[in-house]
């Protein structure tokens, strides 16, 4: 008696793809969420109130001042007043972009004096479009 053999099916040369694009996609929809996150500074900032408040364009510039005076660019910290405008002219130029916002991030506890030499400081280094960030103040206006 003759057995039968089973069929054989010819191996898979194909490969599934869409398991990897799945997962390609998900990892620069991660990347797209987290990529603002990034370019704040990490000093501890307690932004004044304010009721209403204009949307930010994702590609500003941040300068930040926490309470103790330290500064910083972006994610880079400065070494004082006298540091902003160099180094905030060269961050426009290396973008080529002097109509980039830059967003001043200021400790709601320091006195407005130093705020305004940090903005000046700014506009002494290229800055023509100067925004204040604020924390938004839940409730009805006054």
């Amino acid at each position: 008696m003759r057995l039968r053999q089973a069929p054989t099916t010819p191996p898979m040369a194909k490969i599934n793809v869409t398991p990897i694009i799945d997962v390609a996609l998900v990892l620069v929809i991660i990347l797209l969420v987290t990529a603002p996150m990034m370019s704040l500074s990490d000093l501890p900032v307690d932004l004044p109130g304010a009721h209403a408040r204009d949307t930010e364009r994702p590609d500003f510039i941040s300068l930040t001042m926490a309470a103790d005076g330290r500064l910083a660019l972006d994610e880079a910290p400065l070494g004082g007043l006298a540091d902003v405008a160099p180094r905030l002219r060269d961050r426009l130029a290396a973008r080529r972009d002097t109509n980039r916002l830059v967003v001043v991030r200021a400790d709601a506890s320091l006195p407005h004096a130093a705020v305004r030499r940090l903005l000046d400081a700014a506009r002494e280094g290229g800055a023509l479009n100067l925004g204040i960030a604020t924390s938004q103040i839940s409730g009805g206006r006054p």
